[in-house]
């Protein structure tokens, strides 16, 4: 490759990531209308032509931001799920998982990418999609499988795994969520809420007997 072509292309050291977090920044920071691809080029350093044979336009680099941003999150929850699974605390597993799916989904960059993602779903349905898909469904589905090992285990008693992990998770989130989206307040408190979805939980799922009290 000659020197004319390595100035024209993408700098040494740009990875794609790097290429996609700075497209994610521009979205994030200026909203998917209003970013342009020459914006992305200027900010990453690279040529609109290298841009765009990577990229073929604005709304396929904004589905890889959203894939490479759904890929990186997928499995935040794992280890809190493996404790689970494995721990012999019930209850304070589910605590500390519980806190950990908060902590991720209320993150102030977990937000930013959903109210994108959001404000965009009914022009790039198909974008939306992908999120869900790789994001949220994927993270179900993965709650869903513990939920089973803990059935077969005796320690919950589980009809409809996917059912309960929706209860879990939105029992653990809904109303933050609803709170920080609409009006995002700092340092928003999680132990006590967490703590009492757990309970909530467990009323309807704990093994006979281990029911906590109300």
């Amino acid at each position: 490759m000659g020197e004319e072509q390595r100035r024209r292309g993408r700098p040494a050291g740009l990875t794609e990531g790097d290429l996609l977090a700075v497209a994610r920044a521009l979205f994030l920071e200026c909203g998917y209308a209003a970013t342009t691809m020459d914006e992305i080029a200027a900010r990453a350093r690279i040529s609109k032509a290298s841009l765009y044979r990577e990229h073929p336009s604005k709304a396929a680099l904004f589905s890889a931001v959203v894939s490479d941003w759904a890929t990186a999150g997928r499995d935040a929850m794992r280890p809190a799920l493996a404790q689970l699974v494995a721990g012999t605390d019930l209850s304070a597993d589910l605590v500390d998982l519980a806190r950990t799916i908060r902590a991720g989904v209320l993150s102030p960059e977990m937000l930013g990418m959903r109210r994108l993602v959001t404000s965009e779903a009914a022009r790039h349905p198909a974008i939306a999609a992908l999120y869900l898909a790789e994001s949220w469904e994927r993270n179900i589905g993965a709650l869903a499988d513990a939920f089973r090992a803990l059935d077969r285990q005796g320690r919950l008693r589980i009809v409809d795994a996917r059912l309960a992990a929706d209860q879990f998770t939105w029992l653990t989130i809904g109303a933050p969520l609803n709170a920080q989206l609409l009006t995002p307040i700092a340092g928003y408190e999680t132990a006590p809420t967490a703590a009492s979805a757990v309970q909530l939980f467990l009323s309807g799922y704990a093994v006979l007997g281990d029911a906590p009290s109300r």
